[in-house]
């Protein structure tokens, strides 16, 4: 036996007992005439104690060789700590230790393996192994398989069925690149990896199964970022015989199940916003309700006065940032600044100061009387201490250049308060987009969406104004699950790709299999996928889905810890059919 205990279990209820040990050496602290060795596993530290009177000296002269992360084994008897430590768990006693077994030797750690390490994030990655063992990381992988479990729990006991689809699959169109993978056994020919089980899961529904789950590994090949990662994973659902509604109302209970596990929030029923209101007040489709500085249109009350710069626009809107007005120009020319970034692109912003004593000050007294800001700050809401901000330009292009601003101002007024929790469904979002340029059309959400049954005549005349059957979930501003009711007969499916540009044989080549099932009594269905890297890094009030992954990519998709991608040799290449045309210098 290897230890009777682990090190995070001891407390002043042993005091005397004989126990075993094993973990990896923290810390090293040598007085001479005493040793103190914090040693660590995953569920704590305790420390041991050497000293000259009760130690052989041949045993201390070991522990003086030890370097930090050596792997040991100890016995010992558990003993009463003078010098108590309220902050630990063991912190009430010791182990005077009897007997060391070295189980390995460890070279130097190129970083500190403690809370607050000197590592940079790029040398962590490549030892992430050795990046797991600090208390932080395996954290977060504590609090993903807590979460994990949960879900599990939760779809089990509302009678899902959790089953397994494939990996290895065909490439179709769902928005971002496929990862491919060469068939040697069908030369020229390749799979993909899904970037979601979606044609399998409604098949499953053909196929009979009612309520499907699994938590399953998707792969796009896209841009990345914080919150992205090349391959994550998603709670994935479906279900038969349901309306949206039915779908809404189970996955809230999900999510409310979830912050009530992890968090003790009692259950409250979602806000529902459409899509169009999510837009006009916010700027974006996934809000971040915690906070105000909704958006206020103001065209009616600040164009025709004659000024230029907002009677040539399309939209003038404001925000109100609660408690601003005793900014000086410095910070509100800051800000303007801020705007005028090429990743933001607006011309610059309108202020008014809306002041304690009832009085207003404005960039544009010139052309705006007091009344006329008084005015504004009605429309707006905004309260004696608020500072109104406002841009003109293009509707869309604007709300998104306001919607950035309020989410940066929220984030510097620490509005955005990681122990707060604003989940919401915003529903009603238009079947397709149209691309500008060429007027083709795209699915918003897939091919596969259902449009409103009010609406399936539109689908001939006026696709651009139909709604679909979609909803996403949104929490503290992040979307965490998106789904919709599915189309389940051939000739809507069939009509929907027709529109987003596929020939009769296209269709048939790349979704025939699912058509043909259609034919044979496919139930209505619809169902929901939701991140759950991301879920679980926001309801450990993180956004960072990175330090909830065990071993993640870098932000060019590369694991640097084993060096992937990496080239195959000649002879894999040959096998595969594969030729590599080595890049121009």
């Amino acid at each position: 036996m290897y230890r009777s205990h682990h090190c995070g279990a001891l407390t002043a209820i042993h005091v005397g007992t004989e126990v075993q040990l094993a973990g990896w050496v923290s810390k090293i602290r040598d007085k001479g005439f005493v040793l103190w060795v914090d040693l660590r596993d995953r569920y704590g530290v305790t420390q041991l104690v050497l000293d000259e009177k009760r130690t052989p000296a041949e045993l201390l002269k070991v522990v003086r060789s030890f370097g930090r992360e050596t792997v040991i084994q100890i016995s010992g008897t558990v003993l009463e700590r003078e010098a108590k430590n309220p902050n630990m768990p063991t912190g009430e006693i010791e182990v005077l230790v009897k007997d060391i077994t070295v189980l390995n030797t460890a070279q130097t750690p190129p970083f500190t393996i403690e809370d607050e390490t000197d590592g940079g994030e790029d040398l962590r990655m490549k030892y992430r192994y050795l990046d797991i063992r600090r208390k932080p990381v395996q954290k977060g992988l504590l609090f993903r398989s807590k979460v994990a479990l949960l879900v599990r729990n939760f779809l089990a006991q509302h009678e899902f069925v959790e089953v397994e689809t494939p990996y290895l699959i065909k490439s179709t169109p769902e928005g971002a690149r496929d990862f491919v993978v060469p068939s040697r056994m069908n030369e020229g020919q390749f799979y993909a990896l899904p970037q979601s089980p979606q044609t399998f899961k409604q098949l499953l529904m053909v196929g009979g199964m009612d309520k499907y789950f699994q938590l399953v590994k998707c792969f796009r090949d896209e841009d990345l970022r914080a919150d992205r990662q090349p391959e994550f994973t998603q709670i994935d659902c479906e279900l038969s015989f349901v309306h949206q509604e039915d779908i809404m109302t189970c996955f809230e209970g999900l999510l409310s199940h979830l912050l009530h596990e992890v968090h003790g929030i009692a259950p409250k029923p979602f806000p529902v916003i459409s899509y169009e209101d999510a837009i006009k007040t916010y700027g974006n489709d996934k809000p971040d309700i915690r906070f105000g500085m909704t958006f206020c249109e103001l065209n009616d009350i600040t164009q025709n006065k004659g000024f230029g710069v907002f009677d040539s626009q399309e939209l003038v809107v404001s925000i109100a940032v609660p408690g601003a007005a005793t900014w000086s120009r410095k910070q509100i020319d800051a800000w303007i600044d801020w705007v005028k970034r090429p990743q933001i692109g607006a011309n610059g912003l309108v202020w008014v100061k809306c002041n304690e004593d009832g009085t207003y000050k404005s960039s544009v007294d010139k052309f705006f009387d007091s009344d006329a800001l008084a005015t504004w700050a009605t429309a707006c809401e905004a309260k004696a201490g608020d500072l109104i901000l406002v841009m003109a330009g293009e509707t869309n292009k604007t709300r998104t250049q306001l919607s950035a601003l309020r989410m940066a101002l929220a984030e510097a007024l620490e509005l955005r308060k990681p122990n707060e929790f604003a989940p919401l469904w915003v529903v009603d979002f238009p079947l397709f987009e149209q691309d500008d340029e060429s007027g083709a059309l795209h699915a918003m959400h897939h091919p596969f969406t259902a449009p409103k049954p009010e609406h399936l005549d539109k689908l001939e005349t006026e696709p651009t104004s139909v709604v679909a059957q979609a909803y996403d979930l949104v929490l503290n501003g992040n979307e965490i699950g998106g789904g919709s009711i599915r189309i389940h007969d051939r000739p809507t499916q069939e009509k929907m790709l027709s529109l987003l540009g596929f020939s009769n044989e296209e269709a048939k080549t790349q979704f025939g299999f699912l058509m043909d099932a259609f034919t044979y009594g496919a139930p209505p269905h619809g169902g929901i996928a939701l991140g759950f890297d991301r879920l679980v890094a926001i309801l450990d009030g993180k956004e960072t889905i990175r330090d909830y992954i065990a071993f993640p990519k870098n932000n060019s998709g590369r694991d640097v810890m084993i060096d992937a991608p990496a080239p195959l040799d000649a002879a894999q290449l040959e096998e595969l059919a594969l030729k590599v045309t080595p890049k121009a210098e």
